[in-house]
């Protein structure tokens, strides 16, 4: 089903219950395949808006509740982290999401937050993900796609400095490895590691994004994990 529905609320925390209720009498399909997602979003005041995905499985409501409640969770952190205790008046807000990776019982997003404060220099953009195993019905940590006792901090942070260096990528000071629980979401074969603004350069760089094939990844990944489903050549 390809039709987007779009549901509107304002703080309403249990709109995951009355929506559901429209969700089950649609047509169920087959659950291999890509996960239907819909959007919904959060109107948090004038010119605020934070769009992100709700996930619709086939009889398992136990895990798409979990899915959806991480996801709008984590729209609302990036709310609260805009407005936080600001001593300025929000002008503008739009929060978007974007389905990175929906295949091969892998779902991967990401979600963003755009907001710009009365007489601030600048708006400011965050962008988080979220990884799920639909497999394995678990959230995946960056940790989790790889074998237990890996060296994957040391083998991704070496192919991070190989990028800056290619690419030459202006820093704010030495980059020296990336955190255990750094950014990241799936696309694809690639594995896509990300800084946050001012993480690691300036401002005028943007997001650093980098790009690793999996398949540079393959003597250290989960062999029951997404990464190692991504990798299979068919």
């Amino acid at each position: 089903m390809s039709q987007q529905l779009l549901f509107l609320f304002q703080h309403n925390p249990t709109y995951t219950c009355v929506e559901f209720k429209k969700i089950k009498r649609m047509k169920k399909i087959n659950q291999i395949g890509p996960i239907p997602t819909y959007t919904l979003c959060i109107i948090n005041g004038p010119n605020q808006i934070a769009y992100y995905p709700l996930v619709q499985l086939v009889d398992n409501f136990v895990w798409q509740n979990q899915i959806n409640v991480a996801i709008g969770e984590l729209a609302r952190e990036l709310i609260d982290l805009q407005v936080g205790n600001m001593p300025t008046t929000v002008e503008e807000m739009i929060g978007l999401y974007e389905i990175k990776n929906n295949q091969r019982q892998v779902l991967s997003l990401s979600i963003s937050n755009y907001t710009y404060h009365f007489q601030a220099a600048h708006g400011m953009t965050y962008i988080k993900s979220l990884t799920f195993d639909m497999k394995e019905e678990k959230i995946c940590s960056l940790a989790d796609l790889f074998k237990p006792d890996s060296n994957y901090v040391e083998v991704i942070s070496k192919l991070v400095k190989e990028q800056i260096e290619e690419r030459d990528i202006p820093l704010l000071g030495e980059f020296t490895q990336i955190q255990p629980n750094q950014d990241f979401y799936i696309a694809d074969k690639t594995l896509v590691i990300y800084f946050q603004l001012y993480e690691i350069s300036p401002y005028v760089v943007g997001f650093p994004m980098f790009p690793i094939s999996v398949f540079d990844l393959e003597s250290i990944i989960n062999e029951n994990g997404p990464l190692a489903r991504m990798a299979v050549n068919n």
